[in-house]
């Protein structure tokens, strides 16, 4: 059984997510931390669940979400993982962070690709890769189809959609990619996005003005 922890980390309120199961294994989504408390968070809740980190993914290669890489990779020996099309975006990472006003080291470039359909296993988990662009150009949420929960990045908020004015959004294929490929997932399923609360599929289809 797949378990689920947040963290909110660093200025910009990310939300990072430890995934784990019986295994032990467990996966890093969006490494947040920008700190030393924030990076003591995390090593402590890994730590103290006894939890042993084999991968470090990211949903989008935006400066906010891959901002504790650098620490999460060295902490656990861990390579970068991402889609192909957000590489460009880390490589600017340090550049997005001073524009507002966060400093930050530069994040490693990530060393493994991911896209549409792949599957990424851990443990006895498997999460399938959705690319939805709009937000970046390789946007991406997580589903694990077993256990009807997907993690959405900054492509699905609670009431809300990521934002598509920033460098590589592109408005319509957002639209687009939400409607087509998270919509008609199972309304139960639960959504962990990248900022905010949690959420279902059902409560979006019904309540999201963004959607209607």
């Amino acid at each position: 059984m797949m378990e689920i922890r947040k963290f909110t980390f660093n200025p910009v309120a990310v939300n990072t997510y430890v995934v784990w199961d019986e295994s032990g294994e467990c996966a890093i989504i969006d490494a947040g931390c920008s700190n030393p408390a924030e990076e003591t968070a995390l090593t402590e809740f890994i730590e103290e669940k006894g939890l042993k980190p084999v991968r470090l993914l990211n949903t989008h290669g935006h400066f906010d979400h891959v901002i504790g890489n650098g620490f999460a990779s060295r902490q656990w020996n861990l390579e970068v993982e991402m889609h192909e099309g957000d590489v460009p975006l880390v490589s600017n990472a340090k550049e997005q962070g001073g524009m507002f006003g966060i400093a930050m080291h530069q994040p490693p470039k990530p060393a493994k690709l991911f896209n549409e359909g792949d599957e990424i296993t851990f443990g006895n988990t498997t999460l399938k890769v959705i690319h939805v662009p709009g937000h970046s150009p390789g946007g991406v949420a997580f589903l694990n189809a077993d256990e009807n929960m997907l993690i959405a990045g900054d492509i699905l908020f609670y009431g809300s959609i990521g934002r598509t004015d920033l460098p590589g959004g592109q408005h319509e294929s957002l639209i687009n990619g939400i409607k087509s490929k998270l919509l008609v997932l199972d309304s139960a399923t639960r959504v962990f996005p990248g900022h905010g609360p949690e959420t279902t599929i059902g409560d979006e289809i019904k309540n999201n003005p963004f959607l209607q």
